[in-house]
Formats: structure tokens, sequence, C-alpha cells
């Protein structure tokens, strides 16, 4: 009898364990692997701190297997209580098969504007399934060391950018840190960084979704044929040049202008030596209105299976708070909050890049919403063209006719 006692006192307390681990212990699943410090050490203690009891893992996994194996854990229903979000489509499938908690009304969602949650909507915008966390903001970063020996000043009109351009070059500078071996760069760091400035930011966009724009109207074949333009003043071997190549080539001088996004401020400030700044991309001529790619990266949202969702909205409402996105925006520099708390960014370039919503509309990258649905896919299509295009082996009007033609094949209402 005495042994059958302690075996029940065991099991009560092994079931109450479980239960209490299950209970307590919240785990986020992201793909942000280079945030795991950022978490582990400063976020989540600032959590904690303030809720005791309830213990919260980070679980990254690595960008290019995020998808697939979120994806088969939310299935297996093994996945983490909540999930780090991308923006639009890919989430949008997470939330239609039934994987995400509808989010309206819950605690800290209040502090985000409709046009902050867009990114986490259904096309309706009747249900939001993530809760905004940061944007990033698309631009050049430039060597303020070299722009001052050769007495030049950031650009802002498309004639000033390329008489800048052709002063470096006849100063004995590379002007541009950039190369097209893994074509996204192309794309995301050059077409849809600058091409607001031409196709009127939302304006444009929205304009290609409601098929009454074509990707072979004017504005975006002059996006094209500025980017021909900037291909002329690339390096040579610019075609075999990787993404880290360009940073380096950045980083240590050799280049003085490197067309990025905010992303990119934590990697170089850690180069002693290297005064960096940042200008916006330039608008067509002087007193056009300028337009930025402030570009919806991250969100969280909660995993409709979770055994804990009690503790993962209050972990949510925090997300959403103001300390949250202070330590956020300061911490991962580059990374903008999407709330509407009024954040004090102290990076001098991330504050720069900031400042450029006050003056600029925001936009998106254009093919993030719907346009990415179909196939041939509009990303790897754009990924491919661009870096033709900036290598001079395929003109801007053929480039536009082919982006198009790949377009109206699937999405109905480009073939009116």
């Amino acid at each position: 009898m005495q042994v059958r006692r302690i075996v029940r006192h065991a099991l009560l307390i092994a079931t109450f364990s479980a239960q209490a681990s299950q209970a307590g212990t919240l785990v986020i699943e992201s793909w942000r692997v280079d945030d795991k410090t950022l978490w582990e050490k400063v976020l989540l203690p600032a959590f904690e701190k303030s809720n005791p009891g309830i213990e919260v893992k980070f679980a990254p996994t690595a960008p290019t297997e995020y998808d697939s194996s979120l994806a088969a854990r939310l299935a297996g229903g093994t996945a983490g209580d909540l999930i780090a979000c991308r923006p639009f489509d890919v989430s949008l499938s997470l939330y239609k098969k039934g994987h995400l908690e509808k989010l309206d009304g819950k605690p800290g969602m209040q502090n985000f504007a409709p046009t902050a949650t867009v990114a986490w909507q259904t096309d309706d915008g009747k249900d939001t399934f993530c809760m905004p966390v940061a944007s990033v903001i698309h631009g050049f970063l430039y060597n303020k060391k070299i722009f001052k020996r050769l007495n030049l000043q950031p650009p802002k009109t498309v004639a000033e950018f390329f008489a800048v351009l052709e002063a470096l070059k006849k100063g004995g500078v590379a002007p541009l840190a950039l190369g097209t071996a893994d074509q996204w760069e192309s794309s995301q760091m050059v077409y849809t960084n600058i091409g607001p400035n031409f196709w009127r930011g939302e304006e444009g966009r929205k304009a290609l979704i409601s098929g009454k724009a074509k990707l072979t109207d004017a504005p975006f074949v002059e996006a094209l044929q500025f980017e021909q333009r900037m291909g002329t003043y690339l390096s040579k071997g610019a075609s075999a040049q990787t993404y880290g190549d360009s940073q380096n080539q950045f980083a240590l001088g050799r280049a003085a202008i490197y067309p990025t996004g905010s992303w990119d401020i934590s990697y170089f400030g850690q180069t002693p030596g290297l005064e960096l700044g940042a200008f916006a991309p330039p608008v067509r001529k002087a007193g056009d209105p300028c337009f930025i790619s402030d570009h919806m990266d991250i969100g969280l949202g909660v995993n409709k299976k979770s055994k804990n969702k009690e503790d993962a909205y209050k972990f949510l409402a925090w997300v959403g708070s103001q300390e949250f996105a202070d330590i956020y925006t300061n911490r991962v520099t580059g990374f903008f909050s999407l709330s509407h708390h009024l954040i004090a960014v102290r990076d001098p370039v991330a504050k720069q890049m900031a400042e450029w919503r006050g003056s600029c509309a925001s936009t998106i990258r254009f093919n993030a919403q719907v346009l990415n649905r179909g196939q041939p896919s509009m990303e790897s299509e754009l990924w491919n063209v661009n870096a033709q295009v900036l290598n001079g082996r395929l003109a801007p009007k053929d480039a536009a006719a082919k982006l198009q033609n790949g377009f109206a094949k699937w999405y109905k209402p480009q073939q009116k």
C-alpha cells in the first residue's frame, strides 16, 4: 500500500510539473537567428521581469528553412506558441489554413494604425492575424570621408545622383558597391528602392493590382532605364560579385555608395573608421514629391494550437507596448517599430532614415501583396530581369515586356 501511495504521489507531482511547465513556458518561432542574443539577453528578461512565472524561449530557424519547417511543425502540432510572421502572402496562407489566431481587438493591437497592419490582414481587411513588429526602409548609404574629400553633397534628384556617380568615377573611386551574383539585390536594393519615385508609391502599386496599370507603362520602364544607367557605374566583375562582396567593398572604403536598406546599418556600424551617411532615393526632378519603400518586415502571431494562449496574449500585449518598441528599435538598429509610440531613435543614421517618413510618402515593395501569387513567380522574375538590366544584357523596354507577359499569364485583371 505504501509503495502504491508513493507511486501515485510521484505521478501526481510529475503531472503537476508537466502542467506547470506547459502553462508557464512560451516558445517563439522566428527566422531571425541574428536576433537570438538580443531576445535572450534583453527582450525576454524585460518581459519576464514584469510577468513573473512566465518563461519564454526564443527558438529561431535558419531563414532559408523557416517557411517549410514552420509549416511542417504547425501541421504536426509541434510548433511554438508565438509565430514570427513574414509579411503578406506567406502568413496569409498560414491563417487561411487555420494555423493563426485572429487578433482583432486583442490587447496591444490598438497601438497600430490600419496602415501598419495591412501586411498581416486578409485581402478584405476584416481579419488581422499577426501583430506588426517592425519595418525596414530602403535608401542609399554613403562614405562621408570620400564625399568630403571630393567635395560632394548627397544627391536629391536623378540628375544630381548621376552627376555624383560621374564625379566619383573621375575621382578614381568606385561609385557603387553593388553586384548581381545573388540577384535579389538587383530587385530589392535597386528596383524597389528607386522605383516608387517613378510610379508614385502606393498609387502605382495599387494600379497594378487593380489592372489599371501595366509593367510596360512609362513609370515602370523609366525605373528600369534609371537602373540600366546605374549599371554603367558598377565595378568590373559585378556579375560575379555577391552581397557579401559588396558589403566588404563598401566597408573597406573601396566604393563610395551602397544601395541598400536600413537593415545594413548595424553591420557597417561595426566597421572602425567608416563614417556612414544616408540619402533617400532621388526624385525625378526638383520639387517632385518623394516616396520611400518602408517595407513591413516582421510581425508576431499566436499559434491556434497553442496550449498556453493566455500567456501568449500577455506577451503579445507587451510586444505592442512602448517598452518593447523602444528596445527593439534601438537594439535592432535599422528595424523600426510599426506602433504609433513616439520613439527616440538613437543611432544617427537610423534616425535620419526614420525621419524620411515625415517628408516622404511610404509604400512597400510593390510585388509583396497579391502579385506574387501566380506562376511565373513575380519575385523570381524581378530578381532575374533586374540583374540582367544592371548587367546591360537586357534593354529596359524588353525587361518590362518580360515582366508584364509573365504577370498577365496568371493575373486576370492584367488580361483585359
